[in-house]
């Protein structure tokens, strides 16, 4: 059983719920790394009363009142709103500026060009009768950012939804996509993968639409009669390869900050991040026509969508002209950065973050979140202007281009390698708010503490998101379903609990840099509901307003939760790292892992007995570290120092094998997923490619980082 990161009496505050999800603090309970438990519940207290749901709306309604790709006008407008709001709170503030390479449409045109009787001529303006904001010349026509330009003409083959298991089916099937356009649905992988994979078969083009049964009118009523996408609705998205180093595609390593010289940069052209492909998306009214005319073999059955006709694989007798004028330059994008200083220790940094910009209006994506946020800064503002003072410096990020490939928070953690040493946490949220369930995702010792500040927040159904969260859980309501999207909080945990799910933390967010690159535990939190506009013109407020969130006490419970984590953290005696859960947890990946070596290398599978006891030498040494953390007494600072140092030791100095930008030894985006974890990387990259030397290799390199965390913990290790 999961054992509880705080003491045995769990729930610290309970609370009576009213309309607004006002809280009244009725029990005090100790909590986990504070010396007076009861201080920093009436403070926790003080902090929750603040956040308003009729602020959150307002705050949505003028992120959202006009489209704001990155490095546009409207998307400065918004960050100098931000800063505002950051600077009404309190906050020290800058508007942080970098130049990186991302792209606007030119000239984006599909049509089908045979047989002679099928005509399409897409991408067709979204529209649905009523909707406010679909109409706005500012709203750019449906593209792919980081696609290349590109004319190609071709027969179409249909590949699912183009993950290696797809591709592998059409190769049994004979059908070779060499010389051809693909078309796949989105879901079950990120497009980036999708855009890899068709390049590395041959394919000189790929089309991505959404399928009905995936997020359209299979799952229900769409918009705007329901919240699902309807038949003229277009995801938009970037297909820059995240899994080899996210962030601006010519600076991998380095931040791209104005007046870089030439020479620190990578040419596009030769960036391994840049996609090889022509890539355009199309709705499924586009799409129909021309997968409704492929012929050759029937698909699969579990090929098959949501659209009225056998799905047919190809290759034609369709054939497709992909007309590609993309219009890329160095532009320049905003971040906004706010920090309140720290009291007692203001070298450390609580870091916490959401990005701003979007593909269109993004309601949901992001700006849910960033009204989230900007409620917690409201709530902080208030207990500053009280007298308080955290003992950590907390920092805010407002991040820009996220949408593009994790570009601002990418290049600001790249300029602050300081943060390696100095940061203790990192807190997300990017689409804080969907719908009524709470999800979360982080590192294995952080899960327990999301969990116990769940416990400590009025849920807007009563009682606690705690309880609410648990009751989903045990009803069987907390399930992925094939869509993926730039939110972890709902991918069931590799690792099993007997508690409430936490997630992994894979890509996809702006947590990357955090914790992948400079080792900075980080948790992700949202609340998710029906929803099917990502990355669309319709994900804008009239959605939010109907269907997300009508009475913003979600925006409220998420402005509550992102504001609670910060505090406590900021605020601890002692850090509240759970390095037991975290060896557990790596040692079932391990052991997994094993499974895996044996049936890829049948007799030859290398020593994992090294890697599981290094392993169980951290879960060990995380029991005993813990009793030091429950009980905080006197001078703390070094016992803290040591925590941090343990987390920072499961870096890797030279990275992983091929993708030197990735650190940790414990967790990267999976190379054919892009967003999910990919845990223990390095030993599961070589098993996934029969590398048995690169396996034996990383082994001990595993074996070695966890070693390191666990003798810091146990006093022996080098500190530096």
């Amino acid at each position: 059983m999961l054992r509880s990161f705080s003491l045995p009496a769990f729930l610290v505050v309970i609370f009576l719920v009213s309309g607004n999800s006002q809280p009244n603090a009725t029990s005090s309970q100790e909590l986990t790394g504070f010396a007076h438990s009861e201080e920093e519940q009436a403070l926790e207290t003080k902090f929750l009363a603040v956040p308003d749901p009729n602020l959150a709306r307002e705050h949505l309604r003028i992120l959202t009142q006009a489209p704001h790709v990155a490095g546009t006008p409207e998307d400065k407008a918004n960050a100098e709103y931000v800063a505002q709001k950051f600077r009404d709170a309190g906050l020290e503030t800058r508007i942080v500026e970098y130049e990186v390479w991302i792209n606007y449409p030119k000239e984006i045109s599909v049509d089908v060009t045979a047989p002679p009787l099928v005509h399409m001529h897409g991408p067709t303006r979204e529209h649905v009768d009523g909707d406010p904001y679909q109409d706005d010349p500012r709203v750019f026509i449906p593209f792919t950012g980081m696609s290349p330009s590109g004319d190609v003409t071709a027969e179409v083959v249909y590949a699912n939804y183009g993950t290696p298991a797809d591709f592998q089916k059409l190769a049994d099937l004979k059908i070779d996509v060499r010389g051809k356009i693909v078309i796949a649905r989105y879901g079950q992988n990120y497009r980036g993968v999708k855009a890899d994979l068709a390049h590395q078969h041959g394919a000189v083009g790929l089309i991505l639409y959404s399928d009905p049964a995936d997020d359209g009118r299979a799952r229900g009523a769409v918009y705007r009669d329901g919240p699902w996408r309807p038949d003229t609705g277009v995801q938009r998205g970037s297909i820059n390869a995240i899994w080899e180093f996210p962030g601006d595609v010519t600076t991998p390593g380095i931040a791209s900050v104005p007046n870089l010289p030439a020479s620190k940069r990578i040419k596009p052209e030769n960036s391994a991040a840049m996609a090889k492909i022509p890539t355009t998306p199309l709705s499924s009214a586009d799409a129909t026509p021309i997968l409704q005319h492929l012929a050759g073999q029937e698909a699969p059955s579990d090929w098959k969508g949501g659209l009225q006709f056998n799905y047919h694989i190809g290759p034609g007798p369709v054939r497709v002209k992909l007309h590609l004028k993309q219009d890329y330059e160095f532009r320049t994008i905003w971040d906004v950065i706010g920090t309140i200083r720290g009291s007692t220790w203001p070298d450390a940094l609580v870091v916490a973050g959401n990005h701003r910009d979007a593909w269109v209006y993004g309601a949901v994506d992001p700006n849910s979140g960033t009204a989230a946020m900007l409620e917690s800064v409201h709530g902080l503002g208030e207990l500053l202007k009280s007298g308080w003072k955290p003992k950590r410096t907390i920092v805010f990020g407002s991040w820009d281009a996220e949408e593009e490939g994790l570009i601002g928070s990418t290049e600001w953690g790249e300029q602050h390698p300081e943060l390696q040493k100095t940061a203790v946490a990192y807190f997300n949220t990017d689409m804080a708010v969907s719908g009524p369930k709470f999800g979360a995702a982080a590192v294995p010792s952080l899960k327990q503490f999301v969990r116990d500040v769940t416990k400590a927040v009025p849920d807007p159904s009563g009682g606690t998101v705690y309880e609410s969260w648990k009751k989903l859980s045990s009803a069987g309501a907390l399930k992925t379903d094939g869509r993926e999207t730039s939110t972890s909080t709902y991918r069931p945990p590799l690792a099993p609990s007997s508690d409430v799910p936490v997630s992994d933390l894979g890509s996809g967010s702006d947590f990357t840099v955090f914790l992948q690159h400079l080792g900075i535990s980080s948790t992700d939190v949202g609340s998710v509901g029906d929803y099917g506009e990502y990355h669309s013109a319709f994900d804008n407020f009239a959605w939010f307003t109907k269907f997300g969130d009508p009475t913003f006490a979600q925006e409220q419970k998420m402005a509550r939760i992102f504001g609670l984590e910060i505090i406590r953290m900021a605020d601890a005696d002692v850090l509240p790292y759970d390095f037991e859960q975290y060896g557990k947890e790596v040692g079932e990946y391990i052991a997994a892992a094993q499974k895996r070596a044996q049936e890829a290398f049948l007799g030859r599978a290398p020593d994992f007995k090294p890697a599981l006891a290094g392993a169980h030498r951290l879960e060990t040494a995380g029991v005993k570290v813990f009793e030091l953390q429950k009980n905080p007494s006197g001078e703390t600072a070094a016992l803290n120092t040591r925590l941090v140092q343990a987390d920072r030791a499961l870096l890797l100095s030279g990275g992983l094998p091929g993708r030197p930008w990735f650190k940790h030894a414990v967790y990267a985006p999976g190379k054919h997923a892009g967003y999910a974890a990919a845990v223990i990387p390095g030993v599961n990259d070589s098993i996934d490619d029969k590398d048995l030397a690169g396996l034996q290799k990383q082994l001990a390199a595993l074996a070695s980082a966890l070693d390191r965390t666990a003798a810091i913990l146990e006093g022996t290790g080098e500190k530096h």
